[in-house]
């Protein structure tokens, strides 16, 4: 179907000349001699691009292309002119017009700008789509789990969505803890303004401060033309800063500001840009502790905590993992244009029982794994990776039978605890303090158990 288009101009010659070029390149064209015409006929047809004259007696051309912007915004409107002065067109383009040509008309210009037109019209088309996607596939319910952990998320990720607090996000990797930040952006009155993440531990130091804050020319050595940061991409959107806690000291400072004043200068530069933005991070790291230990501002900490969200690791969360299961495996069979298999019960069982170092992405990928690399319709126990069949330091721990002679009761239970511990310390990755959420204990007494007891926990290589 040729795509529409609307001429307006109140010069009969001009007119037709526009319209009759237009329909020899194939369009679809409808002329109107006056604005109070055109504004009749954009109730009565789809059109993909408007060309007007600006100067017209009553209804002139800026008023149709107010009109235009308030009820038909996605339709490019070009504006032609015999009066060419900087005010007119400073005054069209404000207004919201795609492009200003002045008068006498070239009309293989005017075919240029209109292709130009169409293909804008495409993309914001195609822009409005995905992001409507994006919202539907970040809504609540989308987000896969209903143990109470994830149940008690969802309510705090309602609440803080419609708000423009600050978001700290915390959990370990692979938890999909930015899956909770475009959940949080893509519900929120900033859903149709940029999401710009940027993991702020994957960039070296000095490349990330240009990445977030951009650099004028000839800032440093590389520097060979302007650059504006990820702050400034995100201008009346969201900022998504992952691993938070991996900044350096130096950029901490300025972060600090930007969170403050929303204004920052680009490396180099002298100018101040200021922002309307949010800003969610997102950390695995510990940052009370870092705080303690001089890693990490207090005050820089103060500000991101304004609304912290744990996320609890897969291990945690052992109901999801059924749903988690069927949902990959749903998601990947379709993808791939392959059956989906089924999980044997025994298989499903192993599946419950592993600790999940990776978390959710971890389990994603084993999925993805055996749709791919079984051969059978069904997935048994023996197709799993050997890690999960038999996880190394999980061994089931067994109650010894007494002996004739009898045996030492605190040894024995001393053993039972030090077995308990190693375990607890391999399912977390030798990080104690999570060892020790894991035992019920205080950190202080798992430490103390360790040095008393010369516990020396190894990782597996």
């Amino acid at each position: 179907m040729a795509e529409k288009i609307l001429v307006v101009d109140d010069s009969t010659s001009t007119l037709d000349a526009v319209a009759s070029k237009l329909t020899e390149k194939g369009y679809e064209v409808i002329k109107a001699t006056n604005g109070e015409e055109a504004i009749g006929y954009t109730d009565d047809h789809n059109f993909s691009v408007v060309v007007t004259d600006l100067m017209m007696p009553e209804v002139d051309g800026l008023s149709l292309l107010k009109h235009m912007q308030e009820h038909f915004p996605e339709v490019p409107v070009i504006v032609l002119t015999g009066y060419a002065t900087i005010e007119n067109a400073v005054e069209a383009m404000k207004a919201g017009a795609f492009d200003y040509l002045t008068k006498p008309v070239k009309l293989d210009e005017i075919l240029v700008v209109v292709e130009k037109a169409l293909e804008f019209q495409k993309l914001k088309i195609e822009n409005l789509y995905l992001k409507d996607q994006l919202k539907k596939k970040y809504k609540f319910e989308n987000i896969i789990g209903d143990s109470p952990q994830m149940q008690k998320i969802y309510r705090i990720v309602e609440k803080v969505a419609d708000t423009d607090s600050t978001v700290l996000i915390l959990g370990e990797s692979g938890t999909g803890k930015e899956l909770i930040a475009k959940a949080i952006h893509y519900n929120s009155p900033r859903r149709n303004r940029p999401f710009v993440p940027i993991n702020c531990g994957a960039i070296p130091e000095e490349l990330l401060e240009s990445e977030l804050f951009g650099h004028e020319k000839g800032a440093f050595t590389s520097a060979i033309k302007e650059r504006a940061g990820r702050f400034e991409l995100a201008n009346g959107g969201t900022i998504f800063l992952d691993e938070i806690g991996d900044m350096s000291p130096k950029l901490q400072v300025k972060l600090l500001r930007v969170l403050q004043e929303h204004r920052f200068e680009r490396i180099g530069g002298t100018k101040t840009i200021k922002v309307d933005i949010r800003v969610i991070a997102a950390t695995h790291q510990d940052l009370e502790k870092a705080v303690e230990e001089g890693k990490f501002r207090e005050d820089l900490f103060y500000r991101l905590n304004v609304i912290p969200i744990k996320i609890p690791p897969l291990r945690e969360r052992g109901t999801d993992i059924d749903l988690l299961v069927t949902y990959f495996m749903k998601t990947y069979s379709k993808r791939k244009g392959m059956q989906p298999k089924k999980i044997a019960p025994e298989t499903m069982e192993c599946l419950r029982r592993f600790h999940w170092p990776g978390n959710v992405r971890e389990l994603e990928n084993v999925i993805e794994r055996l749709l791919i690399l079984t051969d059978s319709e069904e997935i048994r126990p023996e197709h799993l990776p050997e890690h999960i069949l038999r996880p190394r330091g999980d061994s089931t721990i067994s109650v010894p039978e007494i002996p004739e002679d009898g045996l030492y009761l605190k040894k024995v239970v001393e053993e039972f605890e030090n077995r308990l511990i190693l375990q607890a310390l391999h399912r977390c990755n030798g990080k104690k303090n999570k060892a020790a959420e894991l035992l019920k204990l205080n950190r202080t007494t798992l430490i103390e158990k360790l040095k008393k007891r010369k516990i020396q926990y190894q990782p597996p290589k």
